[in-house]
């Protein structure tokens, strides 16, 4: 009898932690998906592109003033151009990227400048009052949050998204002025920017 009581709490015990762990893992937020409609994964070479076709090109580097650093763009029309991104979660032992939680996103490519074709976020443009997103690392080795993005799910249509900076996963206890990132058209480059009109993306795994 005492064998078959112990059983019947070890049966408990086992059904109470996987309970646990269900109710965890239904706590997660939803994978990014590709354009393909499967997760996004890390350490995958992926291309960014506009949801609508006339809204300019893939991602890539940006050379706005002729020196370093490079900044985040685009290319001008639709098409095969572009530079491949590799996405880092930030979280310990994530293997996919998800919704809302905040990442690293680099530049697959070498360029002329010596430093990171991390994405890091810039200074204020004086013209539009909007925030650039440029490359390199961020020198707070404490907090680095200029280096941390997230992906949010948009409005319309199946496998569209945002990309927004607001690191609460990096510090949360700090106070951002979050924004999220559309183009800005400057002596025809187009740039990456906070603080104005949004530009929906897809992501395209590299073949």
């Amino acid at each position: 009898m005492k064998s078959f009581m112990r059983l019947i709490g070890s049966l408990s015990y086992v059904w109470l932690v996987l309970g646990a762990i269900s109710a965890v893992v239904a706590q997660l937020p939803s994978p990014v998906v590709d354009s393909a409609g499967a997760p996004l994964e890390a350490g995958v070479e992926y291309y960014i592109k506009p949801a609508i076709t006339d809204n300019g090109g893939r991602f890539t580097l940006i050379d706005r003033n002729g020196s370093c650093p490079l900044y985040v763009g685009q290319e001008n029309v639709s098409g095969l151009e572009g530079l491949p991104v590799i996405f880092t979660p930030f979280l310990e032992g994530e293997t996919v990227i998800r919704e809302n939680r905040d990442f690293k996103v680099v530049f697959s490519a070498a360029t002329i400048c010596v430093q990171s074709t991390a994405w890091k976020l810039g200074e204020t443009d004086a013209e539009s009052g909007r925030r650039l997103i440029v490359t390199g690392e961020d020198q707070n080795q404490q907090r680095p949050t200029g280096n941390y993005f997230r992906i949010v799910k948009a409005e319309e249509g199946d496998n569209i998204y945002n990309i927004s900076w607001c690191p609460t996963d990096v510090c949360p206890i700090c106070k951002f002025n979050c924004g999220t990132a559309g183009g800005l058209v400057e002596n025809g480059k187009r740039l990456l920017a906070l603080d104005g009109s949004v530009l929906p993306v897809v992501f395209e795994r590299k073949a």
